[in-house]
């Protein structure tokens, strides 16, 4: 049956031992795929196989369909109070806690990102999503709706059955909880499928989701392509609804597919371009250093990341200098390293898409004021590249990048820049820089964006929603309001003696 695979960390931020299953996590085991495909795992740092997993295909996901479909009818959903589901998830949040820099040290092995970024955000992140939601399965509530006298009429909030999950690579255990938060709390099974790129975490995650307590089939995790399982996910009849978080066009290949099935619910959080707004009267110093996190980050790796950064012309100059000299101050190199900001991109595909984006902007007439080349001779690393002299119908300016690439952009008005930040087709976040709260506040409402803002950037919180206008997405993720589309609502109605 599945085998498992050993890593020996031993480096200056952690030092130990991780043992990760890489089969199929389905109805409580691991299981080796159908069709016995497997998956290399790249370290982006090399460019060299870590181990290799299970590759599932429509065959495995239509397994764990029915191992979820069983489960929720037979020992989840709402034979399960409330406050029980709670407990697990809770149990889950202190399990994944009590081992947090193991699944810190994965994370930056598997997706190069900072060991120290991972241990103190992704993680500690993925416990609170957690936790919160913990929080939320015993208070997911309807409504009494007066009616007459002779009828009473009232709301239940039901679960939808089994929920397909498909997450990224760029913040792999954060958007497994995002995911499996809000599903397993309003009383869902749940089959994810985590990249094929950063799959180690979610695998790890398996052995303590049993230990947690949860029934065998509420959660399967299959790895696999996004051609094949996730395909399949989209396709399964059995699946009732599919979440997403990745790529505006596979998005739309998911709902299109998602239709012709069983017209399955669907809720996807899109691509980005965000803009950051910077007026004349701001605190240069923070504000450089919010502008740097927004775009650079995760290594520009984020559907948020700040790319176009838009300097009203009073202090353009001093901020271009203020910013270039923070950008050069970013250590690159080895996630690691103590003080390392920025590791490797995620990939070979995603270095060479990035590096495509850099050209592209360079024949366009953009000047590379900073950066515009790779660092290093092996591995995926790119240096911090800003922009200047941006023109709005350039690729660098209009197409997610998706790496760590600043556009700066001058303008004077207020106007011109809200007419300017909202010439996307995404509307995922914004930023809004300023001392001025009336001006923060107006345009942070002028910008058409799911998330604004001001005086920050990058920095979501548990119990506020998280989403997209326009072509950035359907529904919302985090929050209360996760919990809408993870729920059928059901009216029924009594009647109290009326005749016909």
């Amino acid at each position: 049956m599945s085998s498992t695979f050993t890593y020996q960390f031993d480096t200056p931020t952690y030092k130990g031992t991780s043992t990760v299953p890489t089969g199929l996590f389905i109805n409580g085991k691991f299981v080796d795929p159908v069709e016995k495909g497997t998956i290399e795992v790249i370290n982006p740092v090399n460019g060299k196989v870590i181990t290799s997993v299970a590759a599932g295909t429509a065959a495995d996901i239509e397994i764990a369909a029915q191992a979820a479909k069983k489960a929720y009818k037979e020992r989840w959903g709402l034979k399960v109070p409330g406050a029980q589901r709670g407990r697990m998830l809770n149990k889950l949040a202190d399990l994944l806690e009590a081992n947090a820099d193991e699944f810190a040290a994965l994370e930056a092995l598997d997706v190069g990102k900072a060991f120290n970024m991972a241990r103190r955000s992704d993680v500690p992140g993925t416990v609170a999503v957690l936790r919160y939601y913990a929080g939320w399965a015993d208070k997911i509530q309807g409504k009494t709706i007066e009616t007459n006298e002779n009828k009473m009429a009232y709301t239940r909030h039901e679960p939808i059955g089994v929920v397909g999950a498909i997450i990224p690579w760029n913040f792999p255990l954060s958007m497994l909880s995002w995911k499996i938060g809000p599903a397993l709390a309003a009383g869902n099974t749940v089959i994810l499928k985590p990249s094929e790129l950063t799959p180690l975490t979610a695998l790890r995650l398996c052995p303590l989701l049993v230990e947690a307590g949860f029934p065998d089939g509420v959660i399967n995790i299959v790895n696999g392509y996004g051609s094949t399982a996730g395909q399949a996910l989209s396709e399964n009849n059995i699946v009732d609804k599919v979440a997403f978080t990745g790529s505006t066009l596979t998005g739309r290949k998911i709902m299109e597919t998602a239709a012709k099935s069983n017209l399955k619910k669907v809720s996807l959080e899109l691509g980005g371009k965000s803009p950051s707004v910077i007026f004349d009267d701001v605190d240069l110093e923070q504000t450089v250093k919010w502008v740097a996190h927004g775009i650079f980050m995760n290594h520009g790796q984020a559907c948020t990341a700040g790319s176009r950064i838009f300097v009203q012309a009073g202090i353009y100059d001093e901020f271009l200098k203020r910013f270039t000299a923070h950008a050069l101050s970013l250590k690159v190199g080895d996630p690691f390293a103590r003080d390392t900001y920025q590791g490797p991109q995620v990939s070979q595909t995603q270095f060479e898409r990035i590096m495509g984006y850099i050209k592209s902007g360079k024949e366009d007439g953009a000047t590379v004021h900073v950066g515009g080349e790779r660092h290093g001779d092996q591995g995926y690393f790119i240096q911090p590249t800003i922009f200047t002299e941006c023109k709005p119908t350039m690729k660098i300016v209009q197409e997610e990048i998706f790496g760590p690439v600043a556009a700066i952009i001058k303008f004077t008005t207020e106007e011109e820049a809200v007419e300017q930040a909202n010439d996307t087709l995404f509307g995922l976040a914004c930023s809004v820089f300023t001392r001025d709260i009336d001006r923060a506040i107006r345009v942070a409402h002028s910008i058409e964006a799911g998330t604004a803002w001001i005086n920050c950037h990058n920095v979501p919180e548990v119990n506020v929603p998280f989403g997209g206008f326009k072509q950035s997405g359907i529904g919302r993720e985090l929050g209360e309001y996760a919990l809408e589309h993870y729920t059928n609502v059901k009216a029924v109605h009594i009647n109290i003696g009326h005749r016909l």
